[in-house]
C-alpha cells in the first residue's frame, strides 16, 4: 500500500502563486508516477501534471502548460506542484495521486490517492 499526504493547499490573490505537495509513504519503492489532479463540484476530475518518479519526466495538461510546473524530490517521496499567475477558475480541490505502472500519466486510472487539498483563489 502506498499512502499519499498533500498539503499547501489555501487561499490565494488571483495572480499569485501556491505550491501544493504531496508526500508519498508505504511501498514507495512500487510507484512509477506521481500525478495530480483537481476537481470542482459536479465535474469529473482533470489532470493537471504528472511526474515519473525515477527519471523525473513531466506531462502537463495543455490548460496549465507555461503556468504550472512539477517536480519531485525522490529522496523525499515528494512531488511538488508548482502553480503560479493563479485565476478564479483554479478554485478546486487538487489530488495527489501514485500509479505503480507505466501507463498514460493524464487518464486517471491511478492505484493510490491522496485525499485533496483546497485551492482557492480570490479577486
Amino acid at each position: 500500500q502506498v499512502q499519499l499526504v498533500e498539503s499547501g493547499g489555501g487561499l490565494v490573490q488571483a495572480g499569485g502563486s501556491l505550491r501544493l505537495s504531496c508526500a508519498a509513504s508505504g511501498r514507495t519503492f512500487s510507484i512509477y508516477t506521481m500525478g495530480w489532479f483537481r476537481q470542482a463540484p459536479g465535474v469529473e476530475r482533470e489532470f493537471v501534471a504528472a511526474i515519473t518518479l525515477n527519471s523525473a519526466v513531466p506531462f502537463y495538461a495543455d490548460s496549465v502548460k507555461g503556468r504550472v510546473f512539477i517536480s519531485r524530490d525522490k529522496n523525499k517521496n515528494t512531488v511538488y506542484l508548482q502553480m503560479n499567475s493563479l485565476k478564479l477558475e483554479d478554485t478546486v480541490v487538487y489530488y495527489c495521486a501514485a500509479s505503480t505502472i507505466n501507463r498514460d500519466p493524464r487518464s486517471s486510472d491511478y492505484d493510490y490517492w491522496g485525499q485533496g487539498t483546497q485551492v482557492t483563489v480570490s479577486s
